[in-house]
């Protein structure tokens, strides 16, 4: 019997674009420095035989549409984890296959156990493991509490051995922790490779498919923190979540990149304890806590995250530099918003910034990417550079332009009531949207409207 030839190809780790031999420069997305050596088998040609031929041996099931059942919400396993319910859009569809990823030591293997334990009361769970042993596992359930009834663990790597456990298992709910540990015995190249990891992927998303059982993989993240191997890894799977944090705090942030069954814009929040994750069901107040009062260079801004509008505090340090260069540096908002922002304030407000160093922070471990923080994070630095301080009372929601206008935002009802629920009693809003309100919904509370960022700076 001839062996199989063998041959070495070069694979994208960003985009699973394939070459024969190695470039500098992927030639599909234009990344540097992403093509990886990958062995693999060569295919053997089948002489003889035509597509038509093919096409007459299908064995494949042909439905009408209309006799096809519809996704239901009754087909969809509510965790009881309000903010993990959120992100995947009310709850597990069957059949779903979800890709969690995160840094190391964010938390994804405490929060699938948490999850294990939340279902097992009503169904068959399945964790598969190829990175820590069992006893580990178990020592891990004890610290949270977990409820261990139809929990079965399996400390496996083979692909086809794991395929083989859940066909004869099949349990209600599989986890895979994690798919760069899991290999093919078909594939030469190691586990955690371009090759094994898509192969992989796609044998448990059949599996998955067929016997509509939801299937959640643990995926490690590369040093750009996106998920570690080639983007077809994120085609395939129907739900891409990412859990993010500051290691040194206790805050973690589940977002949605991708979602066939529900919005990409919804994100759960989870305090990291030592009995494991507890929901945050009020995020605004968690993130004010402990503001200054009276303290220049600092003011609330509210963001809108999906359906969830979400209080922030924003702080600005301004002052002067020791060098030749000011320096800028931004902590949870963008850093070429940042520069924009203090360069409408030099030329439409009249502050010089030129020689003085700024530090802009988001409280929390929030990254703000919503424009509508854009007045407060003028309001502080201009709060930081005059010592002046914002009225703890008041909060500024606005887009600035680059012509000092403050443009309207959407969502500015649902802003201003979360803003109103958490006690604060004057709002700065832009001019455009108060037109679009009706005053009688905010009794307790004092509408500014403003135009430009000059009228916003001398009302403090």
């Amino acid at each position: 019997m001839a062996k199989d030839k063998l041959k070495t190809i070069y694979v994208c780790t960003n985009c699973g674009e394939t070459a024969l031999r190695w470039v500098g420069r992927c030639p599909s997305c234009g990344e540097w420095n992403t093509m990886t050596e990958d062995v693999v088998r060569e295919e053997k040609k089948t002489a003889g035989r035509t597509v038509s031929k093919s096409l007459l041996q299908a064995q494949t099931q042909i439905l009408p549409l209309a006799q096809v059942s519809a996704v239901e919400e009754k087909s969809r396993i509510v965790t009881k984890i309000s903010e993990l319910d959120r992100v995947l859009g009310g709850g597990i569809v069957l059949g779903s296959v979800v890709l969690l990823g995160g840094e190391p030591g964010a938390g994804k293997s405490t929060l699938l156990l948490q999850l294990c334990g939340a279902v097992s009361p009503k169904l068959n769970v399945l964790y598969v493991t190829g990175e820590e042993s069992v006893r580990q596992i178990k020592l891990r359930a004890l610290r949270l509490g977990i409820h261990e009834e139809n929990i079965t663990l399996a400390a496996e790597t083979d692909v086809d051995a794991i395929c083989a456990l859940i066909e004869t298992q099949r349990p209600g709910l599989v986890v895979i922790d994690s798919i760069q540990t899991i290999y093919s015995p078909d594939i030469t190249s190691s586990a955690g490779s371009v090759s094994q990891v898509k192969e992989c992927s796609v044998r448990l998303m059949n599996l998955a498919k067929q016997n509509e059982i939801p299937t959640f993989i643990v995926g490690h993240v590369n040093k750009d923190g996106a998920i570690a191997g080639p983007k077809v890894m994120e085609h395939i799977v129907d739900t891409v979540l990412y859990f993010e944090g500051d290691k040194t705090l206790p805050y973690r942030v589940l977002r949605a990149a991708k979602n066939r069954y529900g919005s990409t814009n919804e994100i759960g929040m989870f305090d990291m304890t030592g009995n494991g994750l507890r929901v945050i069901e009020n995020p605004s107040q968690i993130l004010l806590e402990g503001r200054p009062v009276g303290v220049s260079g600092n003011c609330v801004s509210c963001t809108v995250e999906g359906s969830r509008p979400i209080l922030s505090e924003v702080q600005a340090l301004v002052s002067k530099t020791a060098f030749g260069t000011p320096r800028r540096a931004a902590a949870g908002f963008d850093f070429n918003r940042t520069n924009l922002l203090l360069a409408v304030l030099e030329k439409r407000a009249g502050y010089f910034l030129g020689n003085l160093d700024v530090y802009i922070n988001i409280v929390g471990g929030l990254d703000l990417d919503d424009t509508a923080c854009d007045l407060a994070v003028c309001l502080a630095v201009v709060s930081g550079m005059t010592d002046r301080p914002v009225p703890d009372d008041l909060i500024a929601v606005g887009e600035v332009g680059l012509g000092g206008e403050v443009r309207n935002v959407p969502n500015l009802e649902q802003r201003l009531k979360e803003a109103q629920r958490m006690g604060f009693v004057r709002a700065m809003i832009p001019a455009h949207g108060i037109k679009q309100l009706n005053t009688e919904d905010f009794p307790q509370m004092e509408l500014i409207p403003i135009h430009d960022i000059r009228q916003a700076v001398t009302l403090l």
